[in-house]
């Protein structure tokens, strides 16, 4: 236990995990998607889902969506400031069954249709994990730069992507596979140490069997 874990993030109160988890979960859903979403419909599993209006969890996923952090005092006001910037959201509960009860499933959607969907928990001390992207399950807490690479189920794919991200001198710090079916669509979530530049993920795209990649980054998501 370090002391993060015993006092917690710097937020607007009052949960750290129902709170300040819930805008990261935002902040993460804004930043794998690449920009603010037009529209997002957002279903509440759990606790999220039964208390989560009394800790403020609906306006504080909108302040992530928006880019809030956790600490900003418009946090509470995410929903007027939605309302500006035109982005309409709604909300419903879901069972998602073997997940986290702190946790959402965020459906996305751009001014342009691109579309993207991601489940996300709050475990608490204002940490998060999504475990799924797109209906791939996954397991990542955007502590660390991280790629998510969607690909043709096919020889070659894994070693192609960590070959070109050691080209670029990049260390991989964990490596998670998943995949639909046998010969069907897979993904790969590649944490890594150091921040990937946007030359090696035009590489990764250009590579055999590539169908999408998604980059996330420390310093973008400040």
């Amino acid at each position: 236990m370090n002391l993060f874990d015993i006092l917690g993030p710097i937020m607007v109160g009052p949960s750290s995990s129902h709170t300040a988890g819930a805008v990261r979960i935002g902040g993460m859903a804004r930043a794998l998607l690449g920009c603010q979403p037009d529209r997002a419909e957002l279903l509440l599993h759990g606790s999220f889902a039964s208390t989560g209006a009394g800790h403020g969890t609906y306006q504080a996923l909108i302040a992530g969506l928006l880019g809030l952090a956790p600490d900003d005092p418009d946090v509470p006001h995410s929903y007027e400031l939605a309302e500006r910037a035109g982005m309409r959201f709604s909300f419903a509960n879901v069972n998602l069954r073997d997940v986290h009860p702190n946790s959402v499933l965020i459906r996305m959607e751009t001014a342009d249709g691109r579309k993207m969907e991601i489940g996300a928990s709050s475990p608490g001390g204002g940490r998060i994990e999504v475990f799924q992207v797109d209906g791939l399950r996954t397991a990542f807490s955007g502590e660390l730069p991280t790629l998510l690479v969607r690909n043709n189920d096919q020889p070659g794919c894994v070693s192609r992507v960590t070959g070109a991200l050691a080209n670029g001198q990049i260390n991989v710090a964990s490596l998670q596979l998943s995949r639909g079916g046998r010969g069907g669509s897979a993904v790969m979530v590649i944490e890594c140490d150091e921040e990937i530049p946007w030359s090696t993920v035009e590489e990764i795209r250009a590579l055999p069997g590539i169908l999408q990649v998604t980059r996330y980054s420390l310093e973008e998501a400040k």
